[in-house]
């Protein structure tokens, strides 16, 4: 019997390898959050269910009655109100904000590496800077926001003690980190879908704004064949620009051999 070529064998051996490598290079993370995330859930669901004491540890079963005593609370539901308007104070403009910037950055504009990079900025910064600057910003004695008020005649704001300044105030904070980790995401959602469908809104009349993009630069090097197309006919509609577009014949040169 032959022994196959060692091409063959090596294509065998590393058969396995590009099945299982991906698995391994996102694996990482996986433990990671099996050991930050998951398992902090789990035990506190399990603390939850238990009369625990912060001394003495583990005490009976009692159930659902420690949910049922925060239901009844008046300070809980009034913590969820905080929440729910503060997540709307930031969530809101903070994703009508980053979708501008990635139509703006998925646009042809120059040194477009250098505004990407640019918008990422707040977010690489450490949480104790932004709250620090933050907290100057907004300080109700001292901060900056409120001195713009005074030299315009408005009275300055309690950002500490005004329950929907306070809700502003760290929904600016939050909106100021993530707006730009929330662009290029949306950008790659942009940069992922078909140029394609891009030029056949362009073609059914849409806006540049409708469209999220501008129309792409035309291709290099010389047409082919099948690039010769005739132009749509008036009122005609379609959903690709493929359909758009009917392919003609190229006219040759004219004159007797």
């Amino acid at each position: 019997m032959s022994t196959p070529p060692p091409e063959t064998r090596s294509r065998r051996i590393s058969h396995p390898d590009a099945r299982y490598s991906p698995y391994l290079f996102v694996s990482p993370f996986f433990i990671l959050f099996a050991l930050v995330g998951l398992y902090p859930l789990l035990h506190t669901s399990w603390v939850s269910v238990h009369d625990w004491h912060l001394i003495g540890g583990q005490g009976d079963f009692v159930g659902l009655q420690n949910y049922a005593e925060i239901l009844g609370r008046e300070r809980f539901w009034r913590a969820l109100a905080n929440t729910a308007s503060i997540f709307l104070l930031s969530t809101i403009p903070l994703v009508g904000v980053a979708l501008a910037l990635a139509a703006v950055l998925d646009a042809n504009i120059r040194t477009r590496t250098f505004w990407r990079m640019g918008v990422l900025l707040p977010y690489v910064v450490a949480p104790v800077a932004v709250s620090l600057i933050f907290s100057k910003v907004f300080a109700e004695q001292s901060g900056i926001v409120n001195a713009l008020l005074a030299g315009t005649g408005i009275d300055p704001i309690g950002w500490h003690s005004d329950r929907l300044a306070s809700h502003v105030a760290i929904a600016t904070m939050v909106g100021f980190r993530w707006t730009g980790y929330n662009t290029l995401l949306l950008l790659a959602a942009m940069q992922a879908v078909p140029r394609d469908l891009y030029e056949a809104a362009l073609v059914d009349g849409a806006a540049g704004c409708a469209s999220s993009s501008a129309s792409p630069p035309p291709p290099s090097g010389p047409p082919s064949s099948s690039s010769w197309s005739s132009p749509p006919s008036p009122g005609s509609r379609c959903s690709t620009s493929r359909a758009c577009t009917t392919p003609a014949v190229k006219a040759g040169p004219t004159g007797s051999g």
